[in-house]
């Protein structure tokens, strides 16, 4: 919303020497946003200009620009020594004739741009012919100004070569720009503005001039006919609940709209076009009141406001045929012939021309929400419905009738018709019980209750100080008609402070709390993720959205727990209506993505949450808001929420080592997947055991490794996916993957680990070869050298497994290097070897292992 100083002047006084900047800053201090500053930094010359003749001259580049030669009057000639300009122009929408606005060389336009005479497509350019936005004017840059069209053809009629186009379009006042939030639709007008800025300044007495306190007749019963038949009103509201009709008769159409209008509309961003319609979008921006001019002659002499009807058309102002919908509110011509789309724009057949002479002004006041759903509806986003879906005052409307009709008479030279329609179905705001403690309550300033009161009063509201609950805490306050957003305690809290200074409330650091730190929980599955990244993993982040053919793609049995999954009321896609019941579910689709733009090394994984509702959910309650839910409120709610464990995902393929002149590469197989993620436990100081798992979805049933805890629960699963669901998920071949529990590691890890103590003295190694059915898991061998071999042991290695020549069919030879060392002393040759044979005997027990 745009605002000239000299209209802002004319509702409230300016502080001495107040500039474009400073009043900005002003609506600032009260909660308005400033967009922009418009006139007031253009230096001359900025002159009027005729267009005398043009050449066409193509370019390489394909643009074909204009050779102009322009008459600006004396000011070109005292440039030029009484030559005409000559100016190169890229746009094409001006004639021969045509007035325009040409920069002279010496001038400065917004933004410190300099304009000089220079070379360009083989000319010398004495300055530029000039569009909307490159002099702050508009932000339109498709052509170039042509005035007769900006000003009118009567107006433009009186202006000449070398006039001061500076002066003609108000470029030398400054114009302050706002960006008006939608809970402040009263600011769409000056006379909102206005206020504001006075506010800013103290709401010093008398300061305000309110320009819709203008004496209006009472309605009487002889005007023009108006019926309000909203038959479906939008959520309990009348589509229309206040229509006024005025007519004025015998306006000279021939007569312009007056400069200091013509030149105000301008430097509020829009075109002057014909009085009628000047005058209702000078009264819309003065005070917010959108208002429609129809011509009564083309009217059968009834109004009508009612819903639209199934299959009706509009041909609107746009000359766009629309079809309306059932819930567009209508202005009709008896009830019959659409006119209007309420609130948003008006038609074709009644639109006012340059032989109206006698008009019918429309000053009415829509629900917001039919208005809103109107323009979008259409995709019609007019400066009417802008101020429409805010909220507009109510009680603004009779006045904005009578100014429109009082300039219509004064510079129209019509007469205005003795009767009045005020059709009013309003109801009076409703009075709020406020608390005068609460502002500061939840501002945290002291606010006297003085002040309190007196900023209500200064904003509109009444405030009565006695009845009807008030005592010496609370006031009845009645919020004016203008401010619909005022409902409640904190909508009042929130202008005592604006209007008190958002300034004054202080800015002070909260003093923290004696931290606890990150739980155990947050520690451990950061120690995950760092060991993951550590193993050379990327970290990813994927949706957690898949589809229903993802069960069967993965190859998860019918009885599977993975394959009841929580289904999406409204998903983002249908095609992903479901949420996953494992991280691989929506891990797939990244790498996928990735090998498909060209990465084809990729291992990635994600910690993420799963959705593992079983077989079914129960029903969650919806509890009341008066107090906390109790006991048996909360666990049908938990019961009715799915299970949501945390766990870890990942995928791998292409090669895992590069080759290079340092040798052959090699491909990611199901040992790295087995290796990350005993790395993430070891990392937690977990131990974990390594099975064979030959039955496990969607892991190929030969190379598919079971992870558990030393107790056995289940930690997770690794290996090389199944060829066929490789292939049903258009992974590259030989794709491995992981998942895990991480809230299982994390709950394994909650008691603290006890350090051992670091031996100086020399480790003993030693090496055993076992001979072992080829059925036998290395695993169980493993726990059962470790079993046997005492406190000593340091660590066990499985370095070679080896079958063929000299091992017997059905079994393979497994080779172990073991570790001992002492806390205390150097181990002998005897104590180690009693120690190997000891762990050798507690295999051949466990496993039936035979020493080689």
């Amino acid at each position: 919303m745009r605002m000239p100083l000299s209209w802002l002047a004319e509702y409230t006084d300016l502080a001495p020497g107040a500039r474009g900047a400073d009043v900005a800053a002003s609506l600032v201090r009260v909660g308005l946003e400033e967009e922009d500053l418009h006139g007031g930094d253009i230096t001359g010359p900025l002159v009027v200009g005729r267009v005398l003749s043009f050449e066409l001259e193509p370019q390489k580049n394909g643009k074909t620009i204009r050779w102009c030669t322009v008459d600006v009057g004396r000011n070109g000639q005292m440039l030029t020594e009484g030559k005409h300009q000559e100016i190169v122009c890229g746009a094409h929408n001006f004639e021969v004739g045509d007035l325009v606005v040409c920069v002279l060389p010496g001038a400065v336009l917004p933004g410190g741009f300099a304009i000089a005479a220079r070379k360009t497509y083989g000319h010398v350019s004495n300055g530029m012919i000039c569009a909307e936005d490159e002099i702050g004017l508009g932000h339109d840059h498709e052509g170039i100004i042509v005035l007769s069209r900006l000003l009118g053809a009567e107006k433009a009629a009186s202006v000449e070569p070398g006039d001061d186009a500076i002066a003609l379009l108000g470029l030398g006042e400054e114009t302050v720009e706002t960006n008006v939030t939608p809970d402040r639709g009263y600011c769409f007008s000056v006379r909102g503005l206005a206020r504001e800025y006075w506010h800013a300044q103290g709401s010093p007495e008398g300061g305000y001039r309110d320009p819709a306190e203008i004496a209006v007749p009472e309605a009487t019963t002889g005007g023009y006919a108006v019926e309000l038949k909203d038959e479906s009103p939008i959520e309990g509201n009348d589509g229309c609940d206040r229509y006024v009709a005025r007519i004025v008769r015998g306006i000279d159409p021939t007569r312009p709209s007056p400069a200091w209008m013509s030149k105000r509309l301008t430097q509020m961003g829009m075109r002057p076009i014909s009085l009628a319609v000047d005058v209702t979008n000078y009264v819309m921006l003065a005070l917010g009141q959108p208002l429609h001019a129809f011509d009564v002659d083309r009217l059968s002499g009834s109004i009508v406001v009612r819903r639209a009807r199934g299959g009706e058309t509009l041909k609107t102002l746009d000359d766009v045929e629309r079809t309306l919908h059932p819930d567009d509110l209508l202005i009709t011509d008896g009830g019959e012939q659409p006119l209007a789309i309420a609130g948003v724009m008006g038609g074709a057949s009644s639109e006012v021309t340059d032989t109206t002479t006698d008009v019918l002004i429309e000053a009415a006041h829509f629900d917001p929400t039919t208005v809103a759903r109107s323009s979008r509806r259409h995709r019609l986003i007019t400066e009417a419905s802008k101020r429409f879906e805010r909220g507009v005052d109510p009680e603004v409307t009779a006045a904005a009738a009578q100014l429109a009709v009082d300039l219509l008479v004064e510079h129209g030279g019509g007469t205005v018709d003795p009767d009045v329609t005020d059709v009013d179905r309003t109801t009076g705001r409703t009075a709020y019980l406020l608390d005068v403690t609460e502002p500061a309550r939840i501002v945290g300033v002291d606010y006297p209750r003085e002040r309190v009161v007196g900023i209500l009063r200064d904003l509109g509201c009444r405030v009565e100080e006695s009845g009807q609950g008030a005592d010496e805490t609370h006031v009845l306050v009645t919020p004016p008609s203008w401010r619909p957003d005022l409902v409640d305690a904190p909508d009042y809290a929130e202008e005592v402070a604006r209007i008190d200074g958002y300034n004054n409330i202080p800015s002070i650091t909260p003093t923290p709390s004696d931290g606890r730190g990150l739980t155990h929980g947050q520690k451990a599955r950061r120690v995950v993720a760092d060991a993951l990244a550590g193993a050379g993993l990327t970290e990813v982040l994927s949706y957690p959205f898949v589809s229903e053919e993802l069960a069967d793609h993965l190859m998860l049995p019918a009885d599977d727990d993975r394959r009841h999954a929580v289904r999406l009321a409204n998903p983002l896609s249908e095609e992903r209506p479901l949420l996953r019941t494992s991280i691989l579910a929506s891990l797939v689709d990244t790498l996928r993505r990735n090998v498909a733009r060209g990465h084809k090394d990729v291992a990635i994984y994600e910690l993420g949450l799963v959705f593992r509702p079983g077989a079914s959910l129960g029903t969650a309650p919806i509890p009341g808001v008066a107090s906390r839910p109790d006991a048996e409120t909360l666990t049908r709610l938990y019961a009715a929420v799915p299970d949501q464990p945390r766990r870890a995902g990942i995928l791998a393929t292409g090669q895992a080592e590069q080759a290079g002149w340092w040798g052959p590469g090699r491909a990611a197989d199901w040992s790295d997947m087995v290796a990350a993620v005993q790395a993430a436990a070891a990392a937690l100081a977990v131990p974990v055991v390594v099975g064979n798992d030959a039955g496990h979805a969607p892991w190929h049933p030969g190379r598919c490794a079971r992870i558990t805890l030393a107790d056995g629960t289940l930690v997770g699963h690794a290996g090389e996916l199944h060829p066929k669901v490789v292939a049903a998920l258009d992974l590259p071949a030989r794709t491995v993957a992981a998942e895990f529990d991480v809230d299982v590691l994390v709950a394994a890890s909650a008691d603290p680990v006890q350090a051992r103590s670091f031996s100086s003295f020399p480790p003993a190694m030693t090496d055993i070869a076992l001979l072992v059915a080829s059925d036998v898991a290395a695993a169980d061998v493993e726990a059962a050298l470790r079993s046997g071999a005492g406190e000593s042991l340091e660590s066990v290695v499985l370095f070679d497994v080896y079958e063929g020549e000299r091992i017997e069919a059905g079994h393979r030879s497994l080779a172990y290097r073991l570790t001992f060392r002492a806390p205390d002393r150097t181990l002998t040759t005897d104590e180690v070897n009693g120690f190997r044979d000891a762990a050798v005997a507690a295999a051949t027990s466990a496993t039936g292992a035979i020493q080689r």
